[in-house]
């Protein structure tokens, strides 16, 4: 699809094959500042070795569902910051407490879907059932990169963590700053998209 200058293609984690791909992984909630270097390393490796560059999310994120935290931005805004660092195809798998129930190497068979070649993730990243499943074990199955922490002006760790406690104080403007901008026009795009995963999802 092309909405406002973008390409992006939108499946649920049950529609996607490619017969190879750079990936980054995480739930991406807020989809802040380190979100946003990682999702980059994987673009441009992918572009890098020509094959498509694939975004896997999840929806909703999972501490969200393990009432952990609330989520720092809808789906639909989600969508639009990440097709606005230009992959090839966004990946979202609905999460419930029936997805987390799942060995860590059924996920990593829905990984091998689309092949690939490099996995872009966090170094905190975890999966499966109880979180059994961590980079460790990711990189037994597929080549990966853990991305590098991304710091804020006052030298603390980007994380949506943080951007919730600066909420939660009231600090607004430093949150927003990490979390970095979004407008009008991705609003759009992110209505767009969201619209068309509930049609690929039916």
């Amino acid at each position: 699809m092309d909405f406002t200058g973008i390409q992006t293609r939108i499946l649920s984690d049950r529609q996607a094959h490619l017969p190879a791909s750079v990936m980054a992984i995480g739930a991406f909630d807020g989809v802040h500042r380190g979100h946003q270097q990682l999702i980059r390393s994987a673009v441009a490796e992918a572009r890098a070795v020509r094959v498509p560059s694939v975004v896997w999310t999840f929806d909703p994120p999972p501490k969200v569902v393990f009432g952990r935290a609330k989520p720092l931005c809808s789906l639909t805004e989600k969508l639009a910051r990440i097709a606005h660092l230009g992959p090839d195809l966004i990946v979202v798998a609905r999460f419930d407490r029936l997805y987390a129930a799942r060995s860590a190497e059924a996920f990593m068979d829905d990984l091998a879907a689309v092949n690939p070649t490099r996995i872009h993730v966090g170094h905190d990243f975890r999966f499966g059932h109880r979180q059994s499943g961590d980079t460790d074990l990711l990189a037994t199955r597929f080549a990966v990169t853990l991305a590098t922490p991304v710091a804020c002006d006052a030298g603390e760790t980007v994380s949506s963590t943080r951007i919730r406690a600066l909420r939660a104080a009231g600090r607004l403007a430093e949150a927003d700053a990490l979390q970095g901008p979004f407008d009008g026009a991705k609003q759009m795009v992110g209505r767009l998209l969201t619209a068309d995963l509930r049609f690929q999802r039916t």
